[in-house]
């Protein structure tokens, strides 16, 4: 048998290392793990403390985007996730001024309520009765929604190859909107609203070699990797987002007090309040005062 020529055991060489990176990451094989912690969750975590926790109700978080995954998977599979209430309750209950209580599914915990009462047995006489406390009522009501999820808002790339050698570079931007508004259960006011938006980024990465070794052999190489911000996360953060700006124009406005009125000057707080929009309490009545003032000079009465 002929023995191998230099170029073909560089070759060989060469394609045994593309054969041992081939193996997939040990990452894959990590153990489930608590989900990772965004800076919003732990601006969430630092908000100054209430005067008292408001208890409010969450009976749902839609998808109201309409939007599926791209072809193949656009049958069934959608954009965005379906458990928005879920992050929803876990965000208000980080931010310490919400006690969320059960609203989703509260035929399952009327069922079970009334499996305890079915249950009881028989006391003897002269002691008090056992009973269930009362459910907690909720003060305020959160609605809202996943409004819109946008895709390819932006999308690039760059390559360069020189002398067979090259490396290329792609990149997409979605971008997810989530709704939010507080209610008084009372009047049925709006409280507040906020609206946040979470862009959502991929990128992929393709070094390649494509070179003559000799007259007659030929390297070629390639690789790549890819990197896609997981949607649900993106959801998850623009939730955040929109409970601690509830949290800050709900203490702007006066719906909530703080506990300690010295904390307005937290630097969380005043972040967020910077960020949303100017009170408008303070020009109307501003502009009220105006108004009486020009309808008395019109009846004479002003002096």
């Amino acid at each position: 048998m002929n023995a191998l020529r230099p170029a073909s055991l560089t070759a060989l060489a060469l394609l045994l290392l593309i054969g041992g990176c081939a193996h997939p990451p040990s990452t894959v094989r990590d153990n489930a793990q608590l989900t990772p912690a965004t800076s919003i969750t732990r601006d969430l975590l630092k908000l100054p403390a209430p005067k008292g926790k408001i208890a409010v109700a969450v009976y749902g978080i839609r998808d109201q985007t309409g939007q599926y995954k791209p072809a193949p998977d656009s049958s069934f599979s959608t954009a965005v996730t379906q458990g928005a209430s879920s992050m929803l309750i876990r965000a208000l209950q980080d931010s310490g001024w919400f006690i969320p209580v059960e609203r989703e599914n509260l035929q399952n915990l009327l069922t079970e309520r009334k499996i305890v009462r079915a249950l009881e047995m028989p006391q003897p006489p002269g002691t008090p009765e056992v009973k269930i406390p009362p459910l907690l009522a909720a003060s305020v009501l959160i609605e809202g929604g996943i409004v819109a999820y946008e895709s390819n808002v932006r999308t690039g790339g760059v390559g360069a190859r020189f002398l067979g050698v090259g490396l290329s570079t792609q990149y997409r931007v979605d971008q997810v909107t989530v709704s939010l508004r507080s209610v008084d259960i009372r009047s049925g006011q709006i409280l507040q609203s906020v609206s946040t938006t979470k862009s959502i980024y991929s990128y992929e990465l393709h070094p390649s070699v494509f070179k003559f070794v000799n007259v007659k052999d030929l390297a070629e190489f390639e690789a790549g990797t890819t990197r896609n911000e997981p949607a649900q996360l993106c959801v998850s953060e623009a939730i955040e987002a929109a409970v601690a700006h509830l949290v800050a124009q709900g203490i702007q406005a006066g719906n909530w007090t703080l506990q300690d009125e010295a904390e307005r000057a937290n630097p969380i707080l005043k972040r967020y309040l910077a960020a949303g929009p100017a009170p408008r309490s303070a020009p109307r009545v501003a502009a009220a005062a105006e108004e009486h003032r020009v309808a008395d000079a019109m009846s004479g009465s002003a002096p």
